[in-house]
Order: C-alpha cells, then sequence, then structure tokens
C-alpha cells in the first residue's frame, strides 16, 4: 500500500467534506498550513504542518510532522533538536541538476523526504529513486492529480513511496486511494487435479497481448467460473513453426474470468487496450501488467475440468491447440492438450462469488 497525503491548503469552502471523507477512507496523512486544521484531527491520521511562505511559529505541537524547506526554515537535523516532540521532513523542489542532487541525498538520508518536480517529466524521480535504493526513508512525491500519482506509483516499478495532492473535490481521496491500493496482492495458490479433458467444438477464444514481458514462469489466472481459475501461461517458451511472443498470453474462451486486480475480475471479452491483468507466477507473486491488444478468433476448443483439494470443481475453456500452455508445480509447463486425468496444475480459488466484476457475498451458482 502506497502512503497517501491529501494538502487541504487551497480545499476552501470544500475543506471539511474533504477532510471527513480523507478520514474515512484512512488516508495516511493530511497536510495544511493551518495548524488549527490539525489540531481537532484524530490519532488515526497523521497530521502534518507545511508552509513554505512564513517562518515556522513557535508552538507547533498539533503536527505530527513538519515538512521543512531548508532555505526558508533552516536545517531539518536542527529543528528537530529544538522542537524534540515533532518530526520534520525535508521538502526540495527539483528544477535543475543541483537541485536534483540535493534530492537524491534527501532522499538517502532522510526518514521523510517530500519532494516536487517542475517539470513534467519522470526522469529525474527516476534518478531520485535509483539513487535512494536500499535506503530506510521514505520518498513523497507532490502530484498534481490522481493521474499523476497512478503514474508515480509505477515509476521504475518500485514507485515512490507516497504521493501527497492537492483535491479539487469531493471524492478524490476515495481515488487516491484506489490508486494506491492498485499495487498487486501475493495469491495463494493451490494444486489442482485434472479429472476430464474434452474437444467441444468451435468457439471464440481470446489472446491477450500486454504492454509488459511476461516471465517464464508467469501468466495469468483464467476460468469459466469466477471462484475457479487455472494459470495459464504466456508465450515465453520456445515453440516449433513460430517465434515465441513473450508478451502474450493465449488465455481462453471469451466468455472466461480473469483477474484485473485483487479484487476485480472481467470477462476476457471486455478487456480492451488499456486495461489491466494481473500478472502471476507460480509463487503467486502477482503484477498488474496492461493490455495492449485483444485477439478474439474464432478456433477448436478444449475443456478442462480439475478439482482442488478442498474438492472445488475448476473449469477452463482454451484452444484446443498443443501450444496453448498452462502451468503446473514447480513451474512445470504443460501443454494444454496432452494433460489427461491425474495431471497436476496450479490454479486459483477466489472466495466470493461476483456481480459485474466485484466480489459479492450472495448465494450464486455457478455450472
Amino acid at each position: 500500500m502506497k502512503i497517501c497525503w491529501l494538502d487541504v491548503t487551497e480545499a476552501g469552502l470544500l475543506k471539511q467534506a474533504i477532510i471527513e471523507e480523507a478520514l474515512h477512507q484512512r488516508v495516511d496523512g493530511i497536510v495544511s498550513d493551518d495548524l488549527q486544521d490539525l489540531a481537532s484531527l484524530p490519532p488515526t491520521v497523521l497530521r502534518i504542518y507545511f508552509d513554505r511562505s512564513k517562518l515556522l511559529p513557535p508552538d507547533i505541537s498539533a503536527a505530527d510532522l513538519v515538512v521543512v524547506d531548508p532555505s526558508m526554515h533552516g536545517d531539518p537535523v536542527k529543528l528537530a533538536i529544538d522542537h524534540p516532540d515533532s518530526g520534520f521532513a525535508r521538502f526540495v523542489e527539483v528544477v535543475d541538476a543541483e537541485s536534483l542532487e540535493l534530492a537524491c541525498r534527501a532522499a538517502k538520508t532522510e526518514r521523510w523526504a517530500v519532494i516536487k518536480f517542475r517539470d513534467p517529466t519522470k526522469i529525474p524521480l527516476e534518478i531520485v529513486i535509483a539513487a535512494a535504493d536500499h535506503a530506510s526513508g521514505n520518498i513523497i512525491t507532490v502530484v498534481r492529480d490522481i493521474p499523476e500519482a497512478e503514474i508515480v506509483f509505477g515509476v521504475l516499478e518500485h514507485g515512490s513511496d507516497g504521493v501527497m495532492t492537492r483535491p479539487a473535490a469531493v471524492g478524490e481521496a476515495t481515488a487516491l486511494l484506489a490508486a494506491a491500493r492498485q499495487v498487486a496482492p501475493q495469491l495463494e495458490l493451490v494444486e489442482l487435479e485434472v479429472s476430464r479433458t474434452a474437444s467441444v467444438g468451435m468457439g471464440e477464444r481470446a489472446c491477450i497481448d500486454t504492454c509488459t514481458y511476461f516471465r517464464e514462469d508467469e501468466g495469468i489466472l483464467v476460468g469459466s467460473h469466477s471462484k475457479g481459475m487455472i494459470l495459464c501461461v504466456s508465450e515465453t517458451h520456445p515453440l516449433p513453426y513460430m517465434p515465441t511472443r513473450p508478451f502474450r498470453v493465449n488465455a481462453g474462451a471469451i466468455h472466461s474470468y480473469t483477474l484485473s486486480d485483487s479484487e476485480r475480475t472481467n470477462y476476457l471479452s471486455e478487456l480492451r487496450a488499456g486495461s489491466k491483468v494481473l500478472a502471476v507466477d507460480t509463487k503467486g507473486q502477482a503484477r498488474l501488467a496492461t493490455v495492449g491488444r485483444v485477439k478474439i478468433e474464432s478456433r477448436p476448443l478444449l475443456s478442462i475440468d480439475a478439482v482442488a483439494p478442498n474438492g472445488q470443481a475448476v473449469n477452463l475453456i482454451l484452444q484446443d491447440d498443443w501450444h496453448v500452455r498452462v502451468l503446473g508445480p514447480g513451474g512445470a509447463v504443460l501443454n494444454s492438450t496432452e494433460l489427461r486425468p491425474g495431471s497436476k496444475i496450479l490454479g486459483y480459488l477466489p472466495e466470493a462469488d461476483r456481480h459485474v466484476g466485484y466480489p459479492i457475498s450472495e448465494f450464486c451458482l455457478e455450472q
């Protein structure tokens, strides 16, 4: 989960409503240039004081953390000595090579480094993140809006530790938290035993072409039912007659479910350029991948039935062809047409039923 700070300094008449939403959504910190805004906040949120326009007031006890610009407020280390009950964060605005070096140094040495980048390019942020690799502090990047926050969360795969933004409307706190939660989860895969395979005739299947390279032990989870999926491997492994396509998963029939994040499912037929799917490896480690294209074509189809250790039935219908593969225990790459009763494959058993892709607790029978 990424760190989310909301700056209510310029919220105006919406300030109280934005604060109430932020508290309800459990944002990590609320930032203000008015200590009275912070004094009434509960201890469940980090109270952050930040005002670049004037010197620090004598009493900053209402703030848990004070963001300081050394050119205005002085050295955070010395300030911490004068105010032992408050924490301090160093603010750096990156406008040139010299200030970029200051930002790198702050990211490596400070517990909190709050960094604002003047230019829209993310190259300076990449440099800061790389410079602070293995550092114990937190990089908080100032962003203009939620779309920029989503980008910042993914820079160099690791992303900034958190963001600070000024919401323009009620609802943006909720949207920011949703973006922060898009960090992919660790899934608990299970070993399934194939019980039956059968050719089921012609139908439309979907190839999911993503904007990323899959690793050899990665694929996406696909299933006919929302509560049982099989791990389909990407085309990273050599095949006769055709080159590898390590960005692709020949996934399944168009009615099939796949995971678009830890909570949401989509039908394969719904995916479009720009959609998200969850790339999962044989250890259950997951990451979000962006869809670049979905190829839907008519092909002969193969139905695979399998049983989980708890007795739950799992089904997958995919293209009936030798080169379409699934993953087994230990990363074994298994040709789907060679699966037989007793074959072991990897799968995942989501606990909730689905309504328009969202988990819901209700009676639902899929067969």
